[in-house]
């Protein structure tokens, strides 16, 4: 595989990974609309725990997961994407300085499963850094250029 096709396969990795997150949370949030605002106030303080907010919020999520999965509108879509996953890390800043409970939360409050967050929120900020180099996009697909091997 040539370095721009490991790069354009890299970008669509991240883009689906990054994307279906949303699509997953959004759909939670929809389906089960209890799950949200429980989330919201255990997690976020109360931010937005309203029902009806967080019904129209999931919706939102699925969107532009959605359109960050196929690469469209990528402008605005990685943006907003990065809008939600890169401060959803930022509140849960004790859960990644403390994952395991030794000195900032008890053990039963601590939860590893949140670590991940990093990565996740560095994901989307690769994705808007490198967005006009995401040869496997639906735009750019749309916009008549072709995919370089």
């Amino acid at each position: 595989m040539s370095g721009s096709s490991t790069k354009s396969a890299s970008l669509l990795l991240l883009r689906t990974g990054t994307g279906l997150l949303l699509v997953l949370w959004g759909s939670l949030r929809v389906m089960s609309p209890g799950a949200g605002p429980g989330l919201a106030t255990k997690y976020y303080g109360g931010f937005l725990d309203l029902q009806s907010v967080q019904l129209g919020f999931g919706m939102v999520e699925v969107i532009i997961g959605l359109l960050v999965v196929l690469g469209l509108f990528r402008r605005i879509s990685y943006a907003l994407q990065a809008l939600i996953l890169v401060p959803g890390m930022l509140v849960l800043w004790r859960y990644l300085l403390d994952p395991l409970g030794l000195y900032l939360l008890d053990k039963e409050s601590s939860q590893i499963l949140f670590f991940p967050s990093i990565t996740i929120a560095a994901a989307s900020l690769v994705l808007l850094a490198f967005r006009d180099e995401d040869r496997w996009s639906l735009d750019h697909v749309l916009t008549g250029r072709r995919p370089t091997a």
